[in-house]
């Protein structure tokens, strides 16, 4: 008997099966994929993922070798939104190739002890109320796995999700976009995003020294699918928006994308649960898909852990679809929205783009928004007690003290971090005046705030 076998290697695969082995818990990831592909269709992280990243000690790989990113996009306006102003000790995303993500990610799984079979597919899945039959296949043919959940990280087309029977229901495609990993012989200046009826083109660099073009035109509004692009095709496009090709050749990879946007109805049915691209599928509108998807393993992780340990009572999973799915919303009501001011290149279009690329400009608080909730940084989990205190539910900043570690060292652990500020242990260092007049606090393993208090004398909850 398997304890936990999770479908896909990708990001959020790799990332759930460490947290899993860091409380103890036997994983099994079955993957398709021989290699890790080349191939990089996310190529950032988001300020609240290295935030995540650094509660594991793994963000100074990540740090060194990723490109910092001051600034973010929000439907490729004009103006951008300021990282700057964020409350964190990151204030920038990271350009830095999926293909790395992954590796980084799973050298980090197999350090922890979790097994990693390349060449296994997994075709199906059955509930059985004690169990869950796995049939799988692998390069010795068609075997069988019996494990006590399974967590589908098998993105868009999960078999998982299908074997479940948990619906997907959505949008289908209606733009259809592309992107080129290119050398340019003439790039621009750190990041570039040009709007205007011709089409939208925005340029980010790679480390090694490649480019990537992401854009979409006039023509691309449509609902069939025309083939890959062309190095000529994306050249073309180039000049008509922006009126250089930039010395593009050399391409290194050339695909398209869409709009399709789905969810799935539930991420936990029984003993199976879902993982980023299994439960939401939407436009790749600033690089927030794998950030996400990494969310969510970081959110179900711990939750899985403790009810696997005896820890925590079997219904603690339901919280992992009542906290991520209305994120998974939100997700695709800003890539939704992104998508529209993309294809938005007729004269009342281009009007809407630049009043709100003038609000980014003008309006600090709306510029501010829109980058926290870009960042992941704004999400708030809300909690079962009404009268609970204001703090509970939010994503914890890192904190620092006088003596000791700070909060996200604190949390290395992948355990609950208790804080006691009213008998001085953990006087804090800096000023924080939302938490002033927090006696005691109770923090997530995930960085989410459990519990708080201004009552030095409150009873301390447990933490299930």
């Amino acid at each position: 008997m398997e304890e936990v076998v999770i479908a896909g290697a990708g990001p959020v695969g790799l990332r759930l099966a460490a947290e899993l082995r860091l409380a103890g818990i036997g994983v099994t990831v079955l993957e398709p994929r021989p290699a890790p592909d080349p191939r990089s269709k996310a190529l950032t992280i988001h300020p609240r993922t290295i935030e995540l990243l650094a509660s594991r000690g793994l963000h100074e790989r990540f740090l060194s070798e990723g490109i910092p990113i001051p600034t973010g996009h929000f439907g490729m306006l004009d103006d951008r939104l300021d990282f700057r102003l964020l409350d964190t000790d990151f204030q920038y995303t990271l350009a830095i190739p999926q293909a790395r993500t992954e590796e980084l990610f799973e050298e980090h799984a197999l350090a922890a002890g979790a097994r990693i079979l390349r060449g296994h597919r997994v075709t199906g899945v059955t509930d059985t109320g004690d169990a869950v039959e796995v049939a799988a296949e692998g390069p010795d043919g068609a075997y069988a796995l019996r494990a006590e959940h399974v967590v589908g990280c098998d993105g868009t087309r999960s078999t998982v999700r299908q074997s479940a029977g948990i619906a997907f229901p959505g949008t289908t495609y209606s733009l259809v976009g592309w992107l080129a990993d290119v050398v340019l012989d003439a790039p621009p200046e750190g990041g570039y995003s040009r709007a205007t009826d011709h089409g939208g083109l925005m340029i980010l660099p790679l480390p090694g020294g490649l480019h990537r073009m992401i854009g979409c035109a006039p023509e691309d509004v449509r609902s069939d699918w025309p083939g890959e692009p062309t190095l000529d095709e994306v050249r073309a496009r180039a000049v008509a928006i922006a009126g250089t090709d930039f010395g593009l050749r050399a391409p290194v990879w050339l695909s398209r994308y869409t709009n399709a946007s789905r969810q799935a109805e539930r991420y936990r049915a029984g003993r199976v649960l879902l993982a980023g691209d299994a439960a939401h599928q939407h436009m790749p509108a600033g690089g927030v898909g794998l950030n996400v998807g990494v969310q969510d393993a970081m959110n179900l992780g711990w939750k899985l852990a403790a009810v696997m340990a005896g820890k925590a009572p079997a219904d603690l999973l339901d919280t992992y679809h009542d906290e991520r799915h209305p994120v998974g919303v939100d997700l695709l009501e800003s890539t939704q929205a992104q998508t529209a001011l993309f294809a938005a290149f007729s004269p009342d279009g281009q009007q809407l783009r630049a009043l709100l690329s003038k609000m980014i400009a003008e309006q600090p608080g709306f510029a501010r928004g829109l980058a926290e909730r870009l960042s992941g940084l704004s999400v708030r989990y809300p909690p079962a007690d009404p009268a609970a205190h204001p703090l509970t539910g939010l994503r914890a900043p890192n904190l620092r003290f006088r003596d000791g570690p700070c909060l996200l060292e604190r949390l290395r652990s992948g355990r609950h971090v208790e804080l006691d500020f009213a008998d001085g242990r953990d006087e804090l260092a800096g000023s924080r005046p939302d938490w002033a007049s927090v006696r005691a606090a109770l923090i997530r393993p995930d960085g989410h705030v459990a519990w708080a208090t201004e009552d030095p004398a409150a009873p301390r909850p447990s933490p299930w």
